[in-house]
């Protein structure tokens, strides 16, 4: 019937052409073997991710003015911080405690500021 020479074939071309669709089929199925074996291995790991923890950020703001609002029926008190930052204009807090001096060491560990200098920009509202 038909008889196809290889000179027809080197003419067209074809010579290439003709193995690489089984080459394309191989490469496929090997990669497809390669990717089942790589994503059925189980890995451990020494590190876990804790998602019970909170973290403590620390931020360096420049403070503009602090207004405790000292709540002596609770027994809390409510600051307000406000800040030059364009991000962090305002900073809120409560506190347990109504006593002044425990109110300035308090706001000064978490803004991590000297205590003098809470003192000065610290302003008391009392409420009954």
């Amino acid at each position: 019937m038909w008889r196809i020479s290889k000179r027809w074939l080197r003419g067209l071309g074809l010579e290439f052409w003709l193995p690489l669709p089984v080459v394309a089929v191989v490469f496929w199925l090997g990669c497809s073997f390669l990717a089942a074996q790589e994503l059925s291995r189980s890995y451990s790991t020494d590190k876990k991710l804790q998602s019970d923890t909170q973290l403590e950020a620390r931020v360096s703001v420049n403070v503009l003015l602090i207004n405790a609002t000292v709540n002596r029926t609770q027994k809390i008190t409510q600051v307000e911080v406000e800040t030059a930052d364009p991000i962090l204009k305002r900073l809120e807090l409560e506190l347990p405690t109504i006593e002044f001096s425990q109110i300035e060491v308090t706001i000064a560990q978490e803004l991590g500021l000297p205590r003098e200098d809470v003192r000065k920009l610290v302003r008391y509202e009392l409420v009954e």
